[in-house]
């Protein structure tokens, strides 16, 4: 084949791959709900699947095994989510007494503008003296509002109905689905995908395993931490802060955000806020260096640039479910790269 030809050639396959990249993207981002219902379902089935085959291993069959564990695991999501409401509830019903401390440090802090702004007016008279164009826009706050919620609902709605459904057919019917999932590959590469989706298992049982542990650590320590401090809802203040300190590099500062607005009914000094702030700092700099390395960093093999690529990749194409799931998605096309030989550099790259 001439060389010309064969630039052709190699430019329309490249373009192609590109286009198919481009399309997938648009996929995951306009079905979003959809993909992100299979991903939860799946992480949950790679979860529990070791708990309904140790049932079956006493000889409780496969399928009276995984309605079981479905059922127990919604029974206890519900409890939590029972739980979380009601504090949220009681929260709601002390707003005023939270209210009182964030509108007097936001006046403070309206104030210090005002007087900066007189500043910067003074050094630069003529931009105060300038013309002023003003634009009013027509908006529809209340419209607006009650459709980004009546959206948020439909997804959780859409993901609480769906999720369970598929979570039981994936533990019930576990060995089916891999044949079945065999027979999409030719005889003599059935083999090489069979060994690549036990790479897959493997890694993400172990990611989810080490996730759970590390989430219960650090929902632990910091509901001693904020009972001994005496804060207002300290459980529910825990959970949602460790579970923000799971985040990478944002994690620490977002899990500083529940304490010290729950804080500021108690606290009227920066001391206990400079507390708080050193211990989950710190309890961030243990987990990021020793705990996730420990329990989940040697089961995934991501370097920190690829780490750091994906969760700000995922983070921008589903928010903040992207950031938990951007690890043990990275994870299993690393395990893909690993297991297709085109694209192995690719996965060198990803460990390097």
């Amino acid at each position: 084949m001439p060389p010309d030809e064969t630039r052709t050639i190699s430019g329309i396959l490249a373009s192609a791959r590109i286009i198919a990249l481009a399309m997938v993207i648009a996929f995951c981002y306009w079905a979003s709900t959809v993909v992100l219902t299979l991903l939860i379902a799946v992480l949950m089935a790679y979860f529990l699947d070791p708990v309904v085959t140790g049932l079956e291993k006493i000889h409780i069959p496969r399928a009276l095994g995984a309605l079981c564990v479905v059922l127990v695991t919604l029974a206890l999501i519900a409890a939590l989510g029972w739980l979380m409401v009601d504090r949220m509830d009681q929260f709601g019903r002390d707003w005023p007494q939270y209210r009182a401390p964030v509108r007097s440090a936001l006046q403070a802090v309206q104030k210090k503008m005002e007087i900066l702004e007189q500043r910067v007016s003074e050094i630069e008279p003529q931009a105060h003296n300038a013309p002023k164009i003003l634009t009013v826009a027509e908006s529809h706050p209340i419209r607006n509002a009650l459709l980004g919620k009546l959206n948020s609902l439909y997804t959780f709605l859409f993901a609480a109905t769906f999720v369970p459904f598929l979570l039981f057919f994936m533990l019930a019917a576990k060995r089916q689905v891999m044949d079945a999932t065999m027979q999409l590959f030719p005889p003599d590469e059935r083999e090489r995908a069979t060994a690549a989706l036990a790479d897959v298992t493997r890694v993400l049982r172990g990611y989810v395993v080490g996730t759970a542990l590390v989430a219960l650590m650090l929902v632990g320590v910091s509901w001693l931490f904020f009972w001994s401090l005496g804060l207002d809802f300290p459980f529910l203040t825990a959970l949602v802060s460790g579970l923000c300190n799971l985040i990478p590099y944002i994690g620490a500062i977002l899990s500083w955000v529940p304490p010290f607005l729950v804080g500021l009914k108690r606290f009227h000094t920066p001391a206990p806020f400079v507390g708080i702030f050193a211990v989950l700092t710190f309890v961030h700099i243990i987990t990021a260096n020793l705990l996730i390395p420990a329990l989940i960093g040697w089961r995934v093999r991501l370097n920190a640039l690829a780490l750091t690529i994906s969760l700000l990749f995922w983070g921008w194409l589903w928010g903040a479910l992207g950031l938990l799931l951007a690890i043990p998605i990275t994870a299993v096309l690393k395990v893909i790269c690993d297991n297709v030989e085109r694209w192995r550099p690719v996965g060198r790259w990803l460990s390097a």
